[in-house]
């Protein structure tokens, strides 16, 4: 066995051990009450949970970029998809954005905490009347002597209700369309900075999502994350880290569907026989295991891509577009070979179903990824 398959069932181990322990016997309850503990992170940050692949000068494991995948796959395998989406947005995407961009002064300031739980983060993005698009956006930063001073709103930022550090997104050029934007390290304590009520979704309810609002709020020069005018730029670097993390959850939340689904059809019984004896039911699974084979070969290409440095948006895209996808059809699949107990909530598969959704939202739409693959295919 290699270094990294033993880092790897090591990893696996330590990360089930803890999803037992810590998530499993209360996630239930964390639904119902829309809120995962903000103590939650603490505890995963003491277990060596968050930073996995971030070096250990801050705190992290230093461990390969496919093992700190495991987290957020194990994660949606056990149904805990509204876990998985804010530990995707913390670990996965705010972390590698401070430390790809940011100075020594902000990578020693944040990372360490980060790491550790003690800072919980978000990324925001998206607009209320921007959506998906990212040049569109109307808040801004105008530079003072005394820093930046923001104003604007966002709108759909997981984590919003809990994290004390937030990217914000902002026109530092209103008038220079994408080359315009720059991102900021806001740290929520500050004046100006206000969240509204969490929003209430169909799914993964566990996850907190908010609009939040900045009203001249002031950061110091120090709070530009890279350079002023390529903010756009770094988000299109980063994307593709983002869109890995959604198909690990896609590869993961489907592989937990069809092991519930495989165990219900075996056993519950219809017209003298097994479900699992009808051939619609039989072809249905074969199907959705050929997709899921599938799919996961093309994740770990794409792991393998960015690894070296060489996955681009298609790639990206094109990832993000059909395992977002597969996960809705075989959700939904499974869902109606339960029959009408897969309508309530006393089983899982339900929750599988509506948590899935959003995957093909979030991150990027299922028809801007497409726009992008056309684009890579026609020129423009």
């Amino acid at each position: 066995m290699s270094e990294h398959q033993e880092d790897a069932e090591l990893f696996h181990s330590m990360i089930n051990r803890v999803l037992e322990k810590e998530v499993a016997p209360f996630y239930e309850q964390w639904e119902e009450q829309s809120a995962i503990p903000r103590s939650l992170w603490n505890t995963l940050g003491q277990a060596g949970m968050l930073g996995i692949d971030m070096p250990e000068e801050y705190g992290g494991a230093q461990a390969s970029f496919e093992i700190s995948q495991l987290a957020i796959e194990e994660m949606a395998r056990k149904g805990f998809a509204g876990l998985a989406g804010g530990y995707n947005i913390h670990a996965n995407i705010v972390m590698p954005y401070i430390l790809h961009i940011g100075t020594d002064a902000q990578k020693q300031r944040y990372l360490p905490d980060m790491i550790s739980g003690d800072v919980l983060s978000a990324i925001a993005m998206t607009e209320p009347g921007a959506g998906s698009d990212l040049a569109a956006m109307r808040t801004t930063a105008q530079r003072t002597d005394e820093g930046y001073v923001i104003n604007g709103a966002k709108v759909f930022i997981t984590n919003g209700l809990q994290a004390e550090l937030v990217v914000v997104c902002a026109k530092t050029d209103p008038a220079a369309g994408a080359k315009g934007v720059s991102l900021f390290l806001v740290d929520t304590s500050l004046p100006g900075f206000s969240r509204g009520k969490g929003i209430r979704k169909i799914g993964q309810h566990a996850s907190d999502t908010a609009e939040l609002f900045f009203s001249d709020l002031v950061v110091p020069h120090g709070a530009l994350l890279g350079e002023e005018g390529k903010g756009f730029a770094y988000l299109m670097q980063e994307l593709p880290r983002e869109r890995l993390g959604v198909g690990a959850q896609a590869v993961g939340a489907t592989e937990g569907v069809l092991e519930i689904t495989l165990e219900y059809v075996q056993q519950r019984q219809a017209f003298g026989q097994r479900v699992a004896d009808f051939q619609n039911t039989r072809f249905k699974l074969a199907e959705a295991r050929a997709r899921l084979e599938v799919a996961k070969a093309y994740l770990k290409q794409c792991i393998a891509s960015y690894h070296k440095g060489e996955m681009g948006s298609t790639e990206a895209a094109i990832l993000k577009l059909m395992l977002t996808e597969m996960q809705c059809d075989i959700a939904n699949d499974c869902l109606q070979l339960f029959g009408g107990y897969g309508y309530t909530l006393e089983y899982p598969v339900s929750r599988f179903f509506v948590d899935a959704r959003v995957q093909t939202i979030y991150a990027g739409t299922s028809e801007i990824m497409k726009e992008v693959i056309a684009r890579s295919m026609l020129g423009k």
